[in-house]
């Protein structure tokens, strides 16, 4: 099982405290750091200061040195695909080619209206979702000369300018990250380097994974050649008694005013929590399904002691 630590930024942190997130990760020898791509404070305080994931990104591929990097995932209505493609080039290059870009359709309405950016109906992002990643795919792939018609962008007479990743790759690992339903598991199989299931079950990964399987059989490919993740909620303590503090840390940073057993009850068969032992019981639960890396999403990225932890338990 692989693991990569995945952060929230949009609650409100600075970009100093990405890094030091990042850092901590990287010296806890966990394979790759995530963020997600938002621009409104959630969960918990609404209106905190938000950072730009690609800025950041940047920024962190000059200040570590060897953990992976990446955005997961990044809304098709933030950004035009042939400028979109070019910044995943840029800082693919100054990581020296640990870049990892996560491409979604998006579903945040409100963060859209507060910074005038349109929010056209589901089907419509998906139509812009599979112009996005051809457009992407064709500027990364396909010779000079390439051009392509859709509804949404068209490109013209495009030109690679030599290749865009390093080191014999074909080009930065794509992820695309959802539910893998019809549409999505579509797109997977025809421009993904990986499938990241969201909000991740045992029983969800299992189906979704069939749903992806399939459409890489549909078109040819073989379904091997994913990598088949999951994102997953993370709270982990080296005692019951650290596991309280955190619990109620993190129901003060969310917000909520749940009763802390409860809110522990409800999500002890979905988030990989607790001590070490009851940690990888989960884990091994997950890799019965089919998975092999999980995002360990977390929500309390300040506390930096827990990320060593992870790094103890699982690097």
């Amino acid at each position: 099982m692989r693991f990569a630590l995945m952060t929230e930024p949009q609650q409100g942190l600075t970009y100093e405290e990405i890094l030091a997130a990042a850092r901590t990760a990287e010296e806890a020898g966990i394979e790759a750091f995530f963020r997600s791509d938002h621009y409104s404070s959630f969960p918990g305080e609404s209106g905190l200061p938000t950072t730009d994931a690609w800025t950041t990104l940047g920024g962190l591929a000059r200040e570590t040195s060897r953990i992976r990097l990446g955005a997961l995932v990044s809304p098709v209505t933030f950004r035009i695909p042939g400028s979109f493609a070019k910044v995943i080039q840029t800082a693919d290059e100054m990581s020296g080619g640990r870049i990892e870009a996560g491409f979604g359709a998006g579903w945040n309405d409100e963060e859209h209206a507060a910074l005038g950016i349109p929010f056209p109906p589901i089907d419509e992002r998906y139509a812009m979702l599979e112009e996005e990643l051809t457009i992407i795919h064709g500027l990364w792939a396909e010779p000079d000369g390439w051009s392509f018609g859709g509804q949404h962008w068209q490109v013209r007479d495009a030109r690679r300018h030599g290749e865009v990743a390093r080191g014999g790759r074909r080009h930065p690992h794509i992820v695309l990250g959802g539910a893998g339903k019809r549409r999505l598991a579509a797109l997977v199989a025809r421009f993904g380097d990986e499938f990241n299931l969201n909000s991740a079950s045992a029983d969800a990964a299992l189906e979704a994974y069939e749903r992806v399987r399939a459409a890489c059989r549909e078109v040819g490919r073989d379904p091997d050649e994913l990598v088949y993740s999951a994102m997953t909620g993370v709270l982990v303590a080296e005692t019951d008694a650290e596991l309280r503090d955190r619990v109620a840390q993190l129901l003060e940073a969310m917000g909520t005013k749940d009763d802390a057993a409860e809110w522990l009850s409800a999500r002890r068969n979905r988030w990989v929590m607790g001590t070490a032992d009851e940690a990888w019981e989960r884990v091994r639960t997950m890799e019965t399904a089919g998975v092999q890396r999980i995002m360990l999403q977390d929500f309390l990225p300040r506390d930096l002691d827990q990320i060593r932890l992870m790094g103890r338990i699982f690097a």
